[in-house]
């Protein structure tokens, strides 16, 4: 199952991928299945703490009305980032050994967690504006794991079991803002620096084995890497944020990036207005041009 936010009069609404890349208003869908609970059907998040009984009842709904020509293209929708409204937007550093490598660091002996905050989110199709403040913007492909139910002090063994689903995420980081000082968060928080989506994904990728991801810059690939080569598995960093904090539906654990950041290429290359940046995982494509602000 996809899930997805686009604008509905003014504001994000959940909707349902379906085959053919086609998006049906969650609410619709709910509504048609014969399923209460209102407005919870209008967020991602609100639906992320669904079970699975009501949720596979919602595709069906949604795949149904479809069939009878509702919803609309993907692409003739504005897509926002599948849970625009998340409490939590937690990020890992340096969690793949090439690219603590390529930085000339050591490998982090417990997690290295910045955080990022919601104005930074952004659709598919968005672009990711350049501030006046930094000439050195930066990509980083990354996958986002995004959490279904409350969680803490979860093994990791168990930990797994609060994933709601995964979706690609671009950790767009300004490198001269973020090296002004030991904290990252300048560098990390401009607007428009977290592209995440299309589709929130509702599999069990995470379990089934390494999950693949690439980024393209205009094109060319710049980076390309498998989960197994993570220092901490998404299990693994669940386990260690829920030791001291409630995880909730709608929370989002940005895993990290491998190898192959402008900032380290020879000679570095940073992004510039009119670049477009694709980051794939699996077979879903986030894809967002690049302008000046």
């Amino acid at each position: 199952m996809r899930l997805a936010s686009y604008e509905r009069g003014g504001n994000w609404a959940a909707a349902v991928g379906v085959a053919g890349e086609r998006l049906v208003d969650a609410a619709a869908a709910a509504s048609a299945a014969g399923l209460d609970g209102g407005d919870a059907w209008s967020s991602v998040r609100g639906i992320l703490g669904e079970p699975r009984e009501r949720l596979a009842a919602l595709e069906e709904a949604a795949e149904g009305l479809a069939a009878n020509g509702d919803g609309q293209d993907v692409g003739e929708a504005r897509l926002g980032p599948p849970v625009p409204d998340p409490q939590k937007i937690l990020c890992v550093g340096l969690n793949y050994r090439a690219h603590a490598a390529e930085a000339s660091l050591d490998e982090p002996p417990v997690p290295l967690v910045f955080a990022k905050f919601p104005n930074v989110l952004i659709g598919s199709g968005a672009a990711i504006e350049l501030p006046e403040a930094s000439e050195r913007v930066d990509y980083e492909g990354e996958i986002a794991v995004v959490i279904g139910k409350p969680t803490y002090r979860v093994s990791e063994d168990e930990a797994l079991d609060a994933v709601a689903g995964w979706m690609p995420f671009n950790d767009v980081s300004a490198r001269d803002l973020q090296t002004q000082t030991s904290q990252w968060t300048v560098g990390k928080s401009p607007d428009t620096f977290g592209p995440c989506g299309p589709f929130l994904v509702l599999d069990g990728a995470l379990r089934d084995g390494p999950m693949e991801l690439e980024t393209r810059v205009n094109g060319e690939q710049v980076q390309h890497a498998h989960t197994d080569r993570m220092i901490f598995s998404a299990a693994s960093l669940i386990a260690f944020l829920t030791q001291t904090m409630t995880l909730v539906p709608g929370d989002i654990i940005v895993t990290g990036t491998p190898e192959g950041v402008g900032a380290h290429r020879d000679p570095p290359r940073f992004l510039r207005d009119g670049d477009v940046v694709e980051v794939r995982v699996n077979d879903e494509r986030l894809s967002n041009p690049v302008r000046r602000r």
